[in-house]
């Protein structure tokens, strides 16, 4: 059964989907991923086919730096440009499917896919790493913000911004048009997916987020898609060093935002201690701060006394893991969201502003996160509890043998 998953993204909206999809090789199918080319090399890696998804997501999500507002122009500019991003990305998840595909998985920004699928007739499912189906449990992800509007109010927000206008809509018109499917907008198909309860798998672990009773049966919380694994890979020795040097230090990252200038990072270094690993600031080392490149985080999380971060789904799954506390530092979309439920379950120091961000705030956060022991041992309970689940991946995989073509 050969699966094609659609992931236009960053690397954090990868690497669960070359997980999930090196699971699903080893149960027997046949698995490429559509995803920008700066990730060809995580998905290659997973043994999974590689098919282009023509940009650069990572380009397009670098917000302002704290304490600036962002212009009108800005916005318009912004949104123009997030366009032209998913009109490509329908353009490669076209070609994708044309190398063949019995069944299509699509992440929450992938709609086209869904038409690409009921133009070829192949089944199409939804694969989400945050909570986006309408519930009166939380807000929109895309209001970027962890208030809640009560039940009722959430769930109007839901159904009004999923009429809204969205980056995707033209794409998903245009993908319709091209292979000769009714006209119908990219809100309607939504609404008609929703209807008809059809399925959405969550890579995500309900001891996170606990199922909204308000969700139809086919919304399946199927627990963390793991990063694949490289047995190749081995930790440079100046990382392994300065690891065994000491005690165990912070970790500063902000993944594929860039939110932060390496010069403001390094001062929080300073500012807090006694060691700390940044990544995002080059490579380098001096008196007890470590710069570094892409590393693991399933190998390296463990090993840290806490992990500050911008609370997106992947690296507050990987800190939620390896049970580290963190100090969240949400920006915008999913990020608020995942950063309340961090320090609603414990494992997570109240989020810091990011709009009203300083050197002092973030360092004062950090420094109470280390200190405070109910932190790891919730956090590090919580490790447990995602430990024993059964492998989300092959949740997934029994569920898929249920649209197993005939041959």
């Amino acid at each position: 059964m050969r699966i094609l998953i659609v992931t236009p993204g960053t690397r954090g909206d990868v690497t669960p989907m070359a997980g999930l999809g090196q699971t699903l090789i080893q149960q027997g199918f046949d698995v490429a991923i559509a995803a920008n080319p700066a990730y060809q090399e995580v998905v290659t890696t997973s043994g999974c086919a590689f098919r282009e998804l023509p940009g650069d997501m990572s380009a397009l999500v670098n917000p302002a730096a704290p304490g600036t507002k962002t212009s009108p122009k800005d916005l318009r500019h912004y949104l123009a440009e997030l366009g032209t991003y998913f009109d490509h990305a329908a353009t490669g998840t076209l070609q994708a499917a044309e190398h063949g595909a019995d069944l299509i998985l699509a992440n929450s920004v992938a709609p086209f896919a869904f038409d690409v699928a009921e133009a070829l007739g192949i089944p199409s499912i939804s694969a989400h790493l945050q909570p986006t189906e309408p519930s009166g449990q939380y807000a929109p992800m895309a209001l970027g913000t962890a208030r809640s509007f009560g039940s009722i109010g959430n769930r109007a927000l839901h159904h009004l911004l999923s009429s809204a206008k969205a980056p995707y809509d033209g794409p998903s018109a245009r993908i319709r048009t091209e292979l000769g499917l009714p006209k119908r907008s990219r809100a309607a198909t939504e609404r008609q997916r929703r209807k008809t309860d059809q399925p959405v798998l969550n890579g995500f672990s309900s001891a996170v987020v606990p199922r909204p009773a308000d969700w139809h049966e086919n919304i399946i919380n199927c627990g963390y898609w793991w990063p694949a694994t490289d047995p190749s890979w081995s930790a440079p020795a100046q990382l392994r060093d300065f690891l065994s040097a000491g005690e165990p230090p912070t970790f500063l990252g902000f993944g594929s935002t860039e939110a932060l200038e390496p010069d403001f990072l390094l001062e929080v270094a300073h500012r807090t201690g006694p060691r700390t690993i940044i990544q995002g600031a080059g490579e380098f080392i001096e008196t007890d701060v470590l710069g570094i490149g892409p590393v693991p985080h399933q190998w390296l999380f463990p090993q840290v006394a806490a992990v500050v971060h911008h609370a997106g789904a992947g690296t507050t799954a990987a800190g939620l893991r390896a049970g580290t506390p963190a100090v969240p530092v949400p920006i915008f979309t999913d990020q608020p969201f995942w950063a309340a439920q961090l320090h609603r379950l414990g494992a997570g120091a109240v989020p810091v502003s990011f709009k009203n961000l300083t050197v002092g705030s973030l360092a004062e956060a950090i420094n109470e996160a280390v200190g405070n022991v109910q932190y790891r041992q919730s956090a590090a309970w919580l490790s447990t509890k995602l430990a024993a689940e059964e492998n989300s991946a092959l949740t997934v995989a029994k569920f898929l043998e249920l649209y197993r073509p005939s041959r």
